[in-house]
């Protein structure tokens, strides 16, 4: 029988696909939960569209999730970071391009829908399914996939990543603990 105290240390330490998997869905809550409730509040507090408040309420969650899966989830802090950055803000674009107009099209499909309105349904709810549902179909299918197998892992992409920052004046190597190498 596996003891609890050997299962929080797997949960916490393994990189096997099911635990790395249950950490990512703690730093995506904890990203989403941010992301979502910033979207909301801009879209319903300041009438922002629907592709706006999407978008703010990305960047903020975007920023938490890459510091939490960096050390958390992916236990990456022996990749260069810099070479982290560059990736994960590739991603991050797909990500948020994929949630902006995915949200917005969706939101567009649901006001054609009219008899949604015979069952209940508002415009602010059109938003809600409309934002909900592209999260959760985006985060299943591109960044969890590759966030695990492109960002937090060493690649070839990642001389190019670096190169690029260097250029652009960023020079520094961290060792993934703060201090430069």
């Amino acid at each position: 029988m596996i003891k609890t105290a050997e299962i929080g240390h797997r949960l916490l330490h393994s990189d096997s696909l099911a635990f790395t998997y249950l950490r990512s869905i703690v730093a995506s809550q904890s990203a989403s939960w941010l992301d979502m409730g910033l979207s909301f509040a801009l879209f319903a507090w300041l009438s922002l569209t629907p592709w706006l408040s999407t978008a703010i309420g990305a960047v903020a969650g975007g920023v938490l999730n890459c510091v939490t899966n960096y050390r958390f989830t992916f236990h990456a802090q022996g990749c260069d970071w810099r070479a982290v950055m560059v990736k994960y803000i590739l991603v991050w674009v797909g990500s948020l391009m994929l949630n902006a107009f995915g949200t917005q099209a969706v939101y567009y499909l649901l006001q054609q829908w009219t008899w949604l309105e015979t069952i209940g349904f508002r415009p602010d709810g059109y938003f809600a399914a409309a934002r909900l549902f592209v999260s959760l179909i985006v985060s299943w299918f591109w960044n969890f996939a590759m966030q695990r197998y492109f960002v937090y892992r060493e690649c070839r992409f990642d001389h190019h990543a670096i190169s690029l920052l260097k250029k652009a004046g960023i020079n520094s190597k961290n060792d993934g603990n703060g201090n430069k190498a």
